[in-house]
């Protein structure tokens, strides 16, 4: 299969995501998940911003039509989605979350059946049962040592993200193909940070806000994690969406399971067990499956 430039946008994204979701753990340990995702969300929105008046694409005129599907998926995947996400991480690590992320790419070929119809193979209910079972074999390894409660939560979470976050970038397809990427992820995350900014202060009031922008600014994992895993890694997975197929993107960008898990074994020090393993194993096989059906 050779590599067209939409592939390399999509391998790019899950290099540059995988690195973010280890520095958005460690991020964790001094901040919630609401407060990651508010920062993370900021931070990326501010480089979208630099990056479109230095080239002068500050302003560019859409449709309302155009203006609706943005708005409705940065709601469904930079405001909710990213914060599923950020909750099921903290729960489950970046281990376990990278096998759960594993539904990404069912989610991706769903949804683009159902959208352009994209045609589902046999192969794909295959490598759904893979999925499946890879989370299940390091479900039964982790589980020993976590409350069940937290557990089931943080697999939920992570699965409704994956779902969300497909949906959200499959929605705005049609706009991505007249309109620049970076544009359109500076309109997705200017809308999700007003959510994010709306939601902190319902619960915490403009204190709590005010006290996260300093912490959040001030702690190196945090920028490093948003200019990686959100500045970086939206432009080059929204590009990889752009310039090939769903399919391919989703398997480019289910790689980040890989990245993330060997990562997590070499900074944050997670144990990998035969078993995690071949549940990475089961995982990884099932998705390319599904992707290159």
């Amino acid at each position: 299969m050779t590599l067209n430039i939409g592939d390399i946008y999509a391998l790019m994204a899950a290099i540059c995501w995988s690195s973010g979701v280890i520095l958005f753990e460690i991020s964790g340990r001094t901040l919630n998940s609401i407060q990651i995702n508010f920062l993370k969300n900021i931070i990326g929105l501010i480089g979208f911003v630099f990056v479109l008046l230095f080239t002068g694409s500050l302003c560019i005129s859409y449709t309302s039509h155009e203006y609706w599907l943005l708005g409705f998926s940065a709601l469904l995947g930079v405001a909710l989605g990213d914060l599923f996400l950020l909750a099921g991480l903290k729960r489950l690590g970046s281990g376990m979350y990278a096998i759960a992320g594993t539904t990404y790419s069912l989610f991706v070929f769903l949804f683009a059946f159902l959208m352009f119809q994209e045609t589902i193979a046999f192969q794909v209910y295959i490598g759904g049962v893979l999925v499946i079972l890879g989370i299940v074999v390091r479900s039964s390894t982790d589980v020993k040592s976590q409350k069940n409660s937290q557990f089931s939560k943080g697999i939920t979470y992570v699965i409704l993200a994956q779902g969300l976050t497909a949906y959200s970038v499959l929605l705005v397809r049609p706009v991505m193909e007249v309109h620049p990427v970076i544009h359109i992820a500076m309109i997705r995350f200017g809308i999700g940070v007003l959510f994010n900014i709306g939601h902190i202060l319902l619960l915490d009031g403009m204190r709590s806000l005010l006290k996260t922008i300093k912490t959040g600014f001030t702690n190196p994992a945090m920028v490093l994690g948003s200019f990686l895993g959100t500045f970086l890694a939206v432009i080059f997975w929204m590009s990889g969406f752009k310039y090939t197929l769903a399919g391919r993107a989703a398997i480019y960008n289910q790689l980040s399971t890989i990245f993330i898990t060997l990562l997590a074994a070499i900074f944050l020090k997670e144990k990998m067990n035969v078993k995690s393993w071949i549940s990475v194993c089961l995982a990884v096989v099932g998705a390319i499956l599904v992707s290159t059906s």
